[in-house]
């Protein structure tokens, strides 16, 4: 990351930053993950970036690394059921909300990647594309991104005929032809998004 913007904001008076992303709000599969991280005052670290820039090798060394030197992290899940009962946008919002809440070291600003949240008591910033300016909304990115794909990984050892570890449930070809073959998985399936209820309706048609 060549600038962090979070330097700006501790220079304004902010001492404790968090920063939040989610991972999984495209997916027709699987949990919606928001991950949360403090780091200490003065805190650098140039090889961490937006996670979708990095590859799996390098998200997974800087996991690692991000646990060992955070103040603070925390991660949150919000599964497709709940998904489907109050929207993916929702679900993300929350999802950043529990992940802040389960922090256990204070903080006195939020950094989100462009979603308003609305917390008591600390100012939240919604920044556009957080994730390649801020050095905490670019951890939590990564530790969502890598969550959410140990999930899907071990969705893909219950249901292995849809390559769950390899599209990580991303309207992929490969998982919409499998997804018209075998039909939507309840509990896994997001059955509010329309690749999926239009498949869930066809399947109905049929009996």
């Amino acid at each position: 990351m060549n600038k962090n913007i979070d330097v700006e904001y501790r220079q304004q008076g902010y001492v404790y930053i968090a920063g939040t992303d989610e991972a999984g709000r495209g997916p027709l599969a699987g949990p919606v993950v928001a991950a949360a991280v403090i780091f200490p005052p003065k805190y650098e670290n140039e090889a961490i970036d937006d996670s979708k820039k990095l590859s799996d090798k390098t998200r997974s060394e800087l996991v690692n690394i991000i646990k060992e030197q955070a103040l603070s992290y925390a991660i949150a899940v919000i599964e497709a059921q709940e998904i489907d009962e109050m929207n993916i946008y929702q679900a993300s919002k929350k999802a950043m909300e529990l992940a802040l809440n389960k922090l256990a070291h204070p903080f006195d600003l939020v950094l989100t990647d462009a979603m308003p949240l609305v917390m008591e008591n600390v100012g939240v910033v919604p920044l556009i594309k957080g994730d390649t300016l801020s050095l905490s909304i670019a951890a939590a990115s990564i530790l969502a991104k890598v969550a959410r794909d140990k999930i899907m990984e071990d969705i893909d050892q219950m249901y292995p005929q849809y390559g769950f570890s390899e599209h990580k449930g991303y309207p992929t070809k490969k998982h919409l032809a499998n997804l018209r073959r075998f039909g939507p998985i309840k509990g896994i399936h997001r059955f509010s998004f329309r690749p999926v209820s239009d498949v869930y309706n066809e399947q109905l048609s049929l009996f």
